[in-house]
């Protein structure tokens, strides 16, 4: 089934519902950046939250998720933006790929030890306008419980988050997650049977392993509430590079670099950290670049 987000609302109780499918997602940036699973589960997570702090994107509005842990794994960054034909695309690489840990005493992905300790940082940004920047310190390094202490902190949304990827070494079998956040006038009583709920799910993995869509997930965190509004968008895996950004980055390094990384190379080659993608440019190119 293909990768999907559904958000729906509870309006007598005042809570708003997301659900996403990502398995396609995080296997596609699995494969490209060749991450080993525990990387890949971390990834998967981060781009995962990402689509589901999406959900809501207009226009040209983004949202870029960067985790800054001391652990292995060192950098991992995630962001999401609608496309032209109005899925949801997402993207995501960590530092260091090669990283596989023993799972936890829960017999999952140790992406808490992986990540370390640190600071989240969420960016929503809108074309060429002042961005809003949100920080908060790694509450445990799992990532769900991050962006919820996120919500919770900066944008001041009582929310219950539920990543999860099962990964193996021969690549991603299932990957999703859930956000639910109170609406204004949100009582204590709905917040309350909001958490019980989630505690009782079980992994999110297994769910979407045995009910493979958007749709069952949601309902699944929303138990019998009367949902309205349901809405659905297909995410995939995108990249935002293109030649000319990479052009404009090289133009920042100033004519006198450009003009020796001319003379001492027969070619210069540019790589995507988020999608690999390769841009070669030649003396010839790179002279030009110089003299704009």
């Amino acid at each position: 089934m293909p990768d999907e987000l559904v958000a729906a609302a509870d309006a007598a109780a005042g809570i708003a519902y997301y659900a996403a499918i990502t398995t396609g997602l995080a296997g596609e940036i699995r494969s490209r950046h060749d991450l080993w699973p525990t990387a890949a589960a971390a990834a998967g997570r981060l781009a995962t939250g990402a689509v589901l702090l999406g959900a809501s994107l207009k226009g040209d509005e983004r949202v870029s998720l960067q985790i800054a842990g001391d652990g292995p794994l060192g950098t991992v960054a995630a962001d999401s933006w609608l496309l032209p034909d109005g899925a949801i695309g997402a993207r995501a690489y960590v530092g260091n790929p090669r990283v596989e840990l023993p799972v936890n005493e829960r017999g999952k992905f140790d992406v808490a030890t992986a990540v370390g300790e640190g600071f989240l940082q969420v960016t929503r940004s809108r074309g060429a306008g002042q961005p809003y920047v949100g920080i908060v310190s790694l509450r445990s390094g799992e990532i769900a419980e991050d962006i919820a202490l996120y919500l919770a902190q900066s944008e001041q949304l009582p929310a219950v988050v539920a990543l999860g990827v099962l990964a193996d070494p021969g690549g991603i079998v299932a990957a999703g997650g859930i956000l639910a956040h109170a609406l204004p006038g949100a009582g204590e009583s709905a917040l309350a049977a909001l958490e019980a709920r989630a505690l009782a799910l079980g992994p999110v993995t297994e769910l979407v392993a045995r009910h493979p869509s958007a749709s069952a997930l949601l309902q699944a965190i929303a138990g019998d509430a009367p949902l309205r509004a349901r809405r659905g968008v297909a995410v995939r895996f995108a990249c935002r590079c293109n030649r000319q950004r990479v052009e404009t980055l090289l133009a920042g390094l100033g004519g006198d670099d450009l003009i020796a990384l001319a003379r001492e190379r027969d070619t210069a080659e540019a790589i995507c950290e988020y999608c690999k993608t390769r841009y070669t440019f030649t003396p010839p190119e790179l002279r030009a670049i110089a003299d704009r």
